[in-house]
Formats: C-alpha cells, structure tokens, sequence
C-alpha cells in the first residue's frame, strides 16, 4: 500500500515534507507540497498547491496557487487563488489572495488583502497598509 502511495505522489508531482524532518533555506518546485514537519526559509510553490498539515511547524515566507494552514505558520502568505485557515491553524503574519477563509477557530494575527498579485507587484512587507497611506478627506 506505501508503494502506491508513494508512486501516486510522485506521478501528480507531489511533495511530502514529513513530520521527523526539520529543513532550513528556499523550497521551490512545480508540484504541489504538504509539510507534515518543520521549515524555516522560504517556500515557493507558486504553481503548485502548499498544505501545512497539524504537525507542520512553518517560519517562512509562503507563496502557492492555493494555500491551505492546518499548523502553525510564521510568515507571510502569498496565494494566488487562495488561502484557507482550518480551526486548527495558526498564523502570524500577512495573508493576501483574491480568497481568504478563516474558518472557525483558527487563530491569525496580521493583515489581510483579499487582491490578486503578481511577480511585479510588492510583497506584504513592502506594500504600505491603508492606514499608512496619506488619504486625504473633504470636511
């Protein structure tokens, strides 16, 4: 039955990060990831769809076509259809996606920009927040 599986994953192009393993630096690839252990760096899999399973223990700066945080991430969150916060996921940092669900019991902190992006648009870190901008109003 492993073997199956393991050729399933290998023919769709999937990547399986498991709970034992602990990577530090850039992950990148075409195929779509799930993380089961522990990253700290970056992940880009922006043509391919990131899962933090439970276990997934995540300092890193992610970008996928549809993201989706059943663990704990520390970073910021780049989807480019979507992103989805399970109850049992937790996220520090910026999410932007033209589609972002937080579902029940999750936990976030940090912004939120429901907007398509693009390579030549800036990343959350450099993007100024509403907030910050100098609007001006009519009184």
């Amino acid at each position: 039955m492993r073997r199956e599986q393991e050729d399933k994953s290998s023919e769709s192009g999937s990547t399986i990060i498991g709970p034992s393993l602990s990577i530090k630096g850039e992950i990148t690839g075409e195929g779509d990831l799930m993380v089961q252990g522990q990253v700290e760096g970056t992940i880009d899999f922006k043509n391919g769809n990131v899962s933090i399973g439970r276990t997934g223990c995540i300092k890193a700066d992610i970008k996928g076509k549809s993201i989706t945080i059943e663990g704990e991430v520390e970073g910021n969150l780049l989807g480019e259809k979507k992103i989805v916060l399970r109850p049992s996921g937790r996220v520090r940092g910026d999410m932007r996606a033209p589609a972002i669900n937080l579902e029940e019991g999750a936990k976030f902190k940090g912004n939120i920009a429901m907007e398509a992006w693009d390579e030549k648009q800036p990343t959350l870190k450099e993007a100024p927040l509403a907030r910050d901008r100098n609007v001006s109003s009519k009184t």
